[in-house]
C-alpha cells in the first residue's frame, strides 16, 4: 500500500469519525427515538434510527415480545456510545415512563396487575409491571411460606400494587394481597351441595388438601371412595383434578369439608341391578368366618357364601374349600339393598358348570355326581 492510499483511508477514517460524532451532537441521553429494527439475535436487537445511527438494545431492554426486522419500535437513549459503535438504547423506559402514572392510578384504586417475576434477591423478587421495575417482598409472594423465590422467575403472576414511592419512583407490589382477595371473593361464593372443580395439593394420614379455586378444603379418607382406604394414596396423587361435592362449610373456622365418593353412585344403590339373581359372576375371597366366607365383588360390595353354600359336598370348616385371596365364581341368590346384604353360591355356580359339562358329554347329571 502506497503513501497516496494510506493517505485516503486515514481521511475516509477521520470524516467517519467527525459524521459519528457530529450524529451523537443530534442525539442525547433521556431522547426518545423512533427506528426499525434491522437485526434480532439471542442477547437484543439492532436499530436503524433514521439520519442518526444505529441503536442497541439489550434483551433486558426490551418489552416487544418477539421482535422482528423492519418492525417500528420506539426507545430511549440510554448511552450515545456502548463501546462498539452503537448507541445505547432501552424500550423499557419508554414503556416504563407512559406505565407510571397509570401504576400509580393502579394503587391508589386498589386494582390488580400482571408481572413477570424478572429476578430472585435478597428478600424477595424483582419483577416487570407494565414495563416498570417492581419489588414482591418474599412474604408477599404466596399465602404460604416460599422456600424458593427462583421458581417465580419467568412466571406471569396477577399482583397487586400496595406502595408507590413517587419521589424514587419505586413500587412494592403484592402477590399475596391479591390471592387473600381472591379467597375472600371464593368464600362468598361457597355453598353446602356444591359440585366444584379442585386440584389435590397434599395428603396426610387423614386425608387430601384439595384447593378449589383459591381456598382448601379437605376430603377425610371416609370420603374418598365408598370402600375402605387406608392411605389417600390409593385413590389420588397431589396436582390431580378432581371433581368434588361440598358436604359441610365452616365459614367462621374456615373449614370446608369436601366429597370425592359422594361423585360416584353408592354400590348398593346399583347392586340389584348390577348383580342379578341367578348370575354367575366372579369375586374375590376377603374374610373367613366360621358360619362362611365374605366375597367381594366390587370394591365397597360384598356378598356372603353361607358355608353350606361353599362346595358341592358338606365341610367341616369353611377353609376346606376356600381361601383368603382366592377368586371365586358365585352365583347370586338373593339381593337386599335395604339391609345391604346379598347371599351368593359358589355350590350353584358348580352345580351349573357341572351341569353343562354334562350335557356337553351326554351324560346324567346325577351319574356325573356319583363318577365323582
Amino acid at each position: 500500500m502506497n503513501d497516496m492510499e494510506k493517505n485516503l483511508i486515514s481521511e475516509g477514517a477521520e470524516d467517519f469519525a467527525a459524521m459519528l460524532e457530529e450524529t451523537m451532537i443530534k442525539l442525547r441521553p433521556g431522547q426518545v427515538v423512533k427506528g426499525v429494527v434491522a437485526h434480532v439475535s439471542d442477547d437484543g436487537v439492532v436499530v436503524s434510527i433514521p439520519g442518526k445511527a444505529d441503536g442497541y438494545i439489550k434483551k433486558n431492554d426490551l418489552v416487544t415480545v418477539d421482535c422482528k426486522v423492519e418492525d417500528e419500535i420506539e426507545a430511549e437513549v440510554v448511552k450515545l456510545n456502548d463501546g462498539e459503535g452503537y448507541v445505547l438504547l432501552s424500550e423499557r423506559k419508554v414503556m416504563a415512563t407512559k406505565n407510571w402514572e397509570k401504576l400509580v392510578a393502579e394503587h391508589d384504586t386498589g386494582a390488580c396487575v400482571e408481572a413477570t417475576g424478572r429476578e430472585a434477591v435478597n428478600g424477595g423478587l424483582i419483577a416487570d409491571v407494565m414495563g416498570v421495575r417492581a419489588f414482591i417482598p418474599a412474604s408477599h409472594l404466596s399465602r404460604r411460606f416460599v422456600e424458593n423465590i427462583g421458581e417465580f422467575v419467568g412466571k406471569t403472576m396477577t399482583v397487586k400494587i400496595i406502595e408507590v414511592d413517587k419521589t424514587k419512583k419505586r413500587i412494592v407490589a403484592s402477590r399475596k394481597a391479591f390471592l387473600m382477595d381472591e379467597k375472600k371473593k371464593a368464600w362468598e361464593k361457597i355453598e353446602k351441595d356444591q359440585v366444584v372443580p379442585g386440584v389435590v395439593r397434599r395428603l396426610t394420614d387423614f386425608g387430601a388438601f384439595v384447593d378449589i379455586g383459591g381456598v382448601d378444603g379437605l376430603i377425610h379418607v371416609t370420603d374418598l371412595a365408598w370402600h375402605r382406604v387406608k392411605h389417600p394414596s390409593e385413590i389420588v396423587a397431589p396436582g390431580q383434578e378432581v371433581n368434588v361435592k361440598i358436604i359441610g362449610v365452616d365459614k367462621e373456622k374456615e373449614r370446608i369439608q369436601l366429597s370425592l365418593k359422594a361423585m360416584q353412585p353408592q354400590p348398593w344403590e346399583v347392586a340389584e341391578e348390577k348383580y342379578p339373581v341367578d348370575a354367575i359372576v366372579e369375586g374375590k375371597v376377603v374374610r373367613i368366618t366360621t358360619f362362611g366366607a365374605f366375597v367381594e365383588l366390587e370394591a365397597g360390595l360384598d356378598g356372603l357364601v353361607h358355608i353350606s353354600q361353599c362346595a358341592l359336598k358338606r365341610i367341616a370348616k369353611v377353609e376346606d374349600a376356600v381361601q383368603v385371596g382366592q377368586v371365586v365364581r358365585v352365583k347370586v341368590l338373593k339381593v337386599d339393598t335395604e339391609a345391604k346384604r346379598i347371599s351368593l353360591s359358589i355350590r350353584e355356580a358348580l352345580t351349573e358348570e357341572v351341569e353343562f359339562d354334562a350335557e356337553v358329554q351326554g351324560l346324567d347329571f346325577e351319574d356325573g355326581l356319583d363318577a365323582e
